[in-house]
């Protein structure tokens, strides 16, 4: 099987197996309940802007605080992870995105809020990269694609029960209740991570990784940007994820309520949808990308242009209002968003070394959440200054499209070059060790 078509495994590979399943499996609970937190603002844009007395583009900086100190943590918890470990990493992300919960629970002002939100967003980006690395110490090397494809969904699943549970939550039993009561699941997986999860499994410790202050991590990411693996693999997490994210995220629900005259009831069920949409096609995705790595970039360019084009229609449809079935269309499509920049994973994975994975990782991580970031804080500007104007709020997703699909075509081909060159690397290496 060539280099293109499949991974392939590799000397010192971990075997896998059911206690892989568990522990890794605990370490995706955490990502799951993370996940929750992070999108609960989702369904509660509204109320916070009711709650807090603010308007789009005050509404608009919970997600962008909360964004902007997950992405600028990337590489800081690459690096932690290649130099701590799993497991610690995982304990203090537990313990922040918890407190950050509670402390939303029982802000009485929009600064606390705020305050809560960037403690919750800092937790948030310890538990991501770390899954991943998780993932790379307990499977096979042919497994990858499939295993982060399985932690992107499960993520999603978070996702879903913020869009069906605590948003049932929150208008039954208040804000506190709500946001507080899902706070114990933070405890529940900081318990099980603390009694059953390990970074490895025996016999297969990674080698001790020398470093000295500054001049380690400097190295780390040099090498790690270095590699046209790990700046394409950025680029396209950078393209594909943003759109949903925005969408699921902050403006998906005033944008189906206030400018497509939805229900909230109708409106949250296209966000579910959204959801449900993303674990499918997460499904496909990493079964594609397993058996055909070469299905890589097209997958990823697809799913930019099938996005592009349905955002587009959409907010450009004739009329007040754009019909049920091209909203459901446009959901559906957006849950391919998150497969694909899963993607961006599997550029990276194979240009770095084991002792690199964490800080890759982050590197890539960083992409999609800047343009998260950068889009919810233009939609939150224009909407204000054009009058709650969601067509024209909403084209500044072409906008970033564009930037990230130009990079993604200047790097592809130097980047599957590249990785070609390490898989024979590896190879001859494997044929000269020593039995």
């Amino acid at each position: 099987m060539s280099a293109a078509s499949a991974p392939v495994s590799l000397p010192g590979d971990p075997p896998g197996g059911k206690k892989a399943v568990l522990v890794w499996g605990i370490g995706v609970a955490v990502y799951f309940v993370a996940v929750i937190f992070r999108t609960s603002l989702g369904v509660a844009g509204l109320d916070a802007a009711d709650r807090f007395h603010v308007n789009a583009s005050a509404l608009s900086t919970f997600s962008i605080l909360q964004l902007l100190v997950y992405a600028g943590m990337q590489i800081p918890v690459g690096l932690m992870v290649d130099r701590l470990g799993t497991k610690r990493v995982l304990t203090i992300g537990v313990v922040l995105f918890t407190v950050g919960q509670l402390g939303f629970a029982f802000s009485p002002s929009y600064g606390m809020a705020l305050a809560s939100r960037a403690l919750l967003g800092c937790g948030d980006a310890l538990t991501f990269i770390s899954v991943l690395r998780l993932g790379t110490r307990w499977f096979p090397a042919r497994r990858g694609p499939l295993v982060a494809q399985l932690a992107g969904l499960v993520g999603m699943a978070g996702n879903l029960v913020s869009t069906l549970v605590l948003a049932r939550l929150l208008h039954s039993v208040g804000w506190t209740a709500a946001f507080a009561g899902s706070a114990l699941c933070g405890v529940v997986v900081l318990v099980l991570m603390t009694l059953f999860l390990k970074d490895h499994p025996e016999g297969h410790a990674p080698e001790p990784v020398r470093h000295t202050g500054g001049a380690f991590v400097r190295k780390q990411i040099a090498m790690s940007w270095r590699e046209p693996g790990t700046r394409l693999g950025l680029w396209v997490h950078f393209t594909t994820q943003f759109p949903a994210m925005v969408f699921l995220l902050l403006w998906g629900l005033p944008f189906l309520v206030e400018a497509q005259g939805l229900t909230r009831g109708t409106a949250g069920g296209l966000l579910t949808l959204v959801v449900l949409s993303n674990m499918v096609i997460g499904l496909v995705y990493g079964q594609i990308v397993a058996r055909h790595h070469a299905a890589r970039t097209p997958l990823a360019i697809g799913t930019v242009a099938a996005t592009a084009a349905m955002w587009a229609v959409t907010i450009h449809y004739p009329g007040d209002h754009a019909p049920m079935w091209l909203l459901i269309t446009l959901c559906t499509v957006l849950g391919a968003c998150g497969p694909a920049s899963m993607i961006g994973f599997d550029f990276a994975r194979p240009a770095n070394p084991p002792e690199r994975q964490g800080t890759a990782s982050g590197i890539v991580n960083m992409g999609g959440f800047v343009a998260s970031m950068t889009t919810l804080l233009a939609i939150g500007v224009l909407l204000d200054a054009t009058g709650d104007n969601y067509r024209i709020a909403f084209s500044a997703v072409f906008v970033l499209e564009a930037v990230g699909l130009s990079q993604i075509l200047r790097l592809r081909t130097r980047a599957v070059r590249r990785e070609k060159e390490r898989l024979v690397a590896s190879r001859v290496e494997a044929v000269h060790v020593p039995v």
